[in-house]
């Protein structure tokens, strides 16, 4: 007879350091939820600057006291890989203009590569079987993910038997919006949305941001932009060019060349102006943060 275990080896919080992650920290540390050993942040390499200053706070004011270790785990640095023709890139879900005027897109690897692999990795060392060795039956970890209300369709079982997927956010019936008041609350009122800096599914809102906010991001991400425009640099030094140009931005222009000022609809109900254009049908809802197990180019 097997004996399968009811009872998680540990707990662990996949850590984006964006809005609903990062308030399940918080919950966890005051205890407002179960305690969770650990909070394992994927990371690629090319996050804003904001998303590192914030992490770094978390780590020093709500998961230290609290005896919460975070680990900072990592495949690589998705913008180096990719413009580095002796590595081989899990591509970016890069906008492409086909030679006969058609568009398409890239696929999507990266999520899987700079996201996923390095958790699950640390998720084995943590319970003490490093892949290759094979986990035994039974035994496996609680892992939270941080879904609000609003985004309840980006819950997903994991695929891996060591892994179970829990969506406190859920449990709680919290949306996003409830999330940022809490967060503000508790003096995190400027948490930054999670994505890496070159992200090609960012709002415009978000382009913009970065622009206004980042000069030296925003001439890093022009650049990328620039140099991606036939592909990764390992297809082509392979003899496997891009049939066509790659873009990061949905209008298949350089990004800064690319209609960002446009309005999405919220934006307009909220500041209630009329002068500036409209955004895409896509625009209308500001998509949040990129979290490692829902990547919001799931829905696209």
């Amino acid at each position: 007879m097997t004996i399968t275990n009811t009872e998680p080896a540990f707990r662990c919080l996949s850590l984006g350091a964006g809005v609903q992650s990062s308030l399940l920290l918080i919950l966890a540390a005051q205890g407002h939820l179960p305690k969770i050993e650990y909070a394992l942040f994927s990371d690629t390499g090319w996050e804003p600057r904001s998303v590192y200053a914030h992490l770094d706070r978390l780590e020093r004011e709500v998961a230290a006291p609290a005896g919460i270790k975070v680990f900072r785990v990592s495949s690589g640095n998705i913008r180096r890989d990719a413009l580095d023709p002796d590595h081989r890139f899990a591509s970016m879900p890069l906008f492409i203009k086909n030679p006969d005027g058609g568009d398409g897109m890239t696929r999507r690897q990266c999520t899987g590569e700079y996201k996923i692999k390095p958790l699950k990795a640390k998720v084995r060392e943590l319970l003490g079987y490093p892949y290759p060795a094979r986990i035994p039956a039974g035994v496996f970890v609680e892992q939270w993910i941080g879904i609000s209300r609003d985004e309840f369709h980006r819950a997903k079982d994991a695929d891996v038997r060591y892994m179970r997927n829990r969506f406190p956010l859920l449990d709680l019936d919290l949306t996003r919006e409830d999330c940022l008041r809490l967060l503000a609350e508790n003096g995190f009122p400027d948490t930054p949305k999670s994505s890496c800096l070159g992200c090609p599914f960012h709002s415009d809102r978000q382009w913009r941001q970065i622009r206004d906010q980042s000069p030296e991001e925003w001439a890093d991400v022009v650049s990328f932009d620039a140099a991606i425009r036939a592909g990764s640099a390992r297809a082509n030094a392979t003899g496997s060019p891009l049939l066509g140009s790659a873009y990061l931005h949905r209008s298949r222009l350089p990004l800064d060349q690319a209609p960002i000022d446009r309005l999405s609809r919220a934006e307009r109900r909220g500041q209630q102006l009329d002068l500036l254009p409209l955004a895409d049908a896509d625009e209308d809802d500001e998509p949040g943060g990129c979290s490692p197990w829902a990547c919001r180019g799931d829905a696209a």
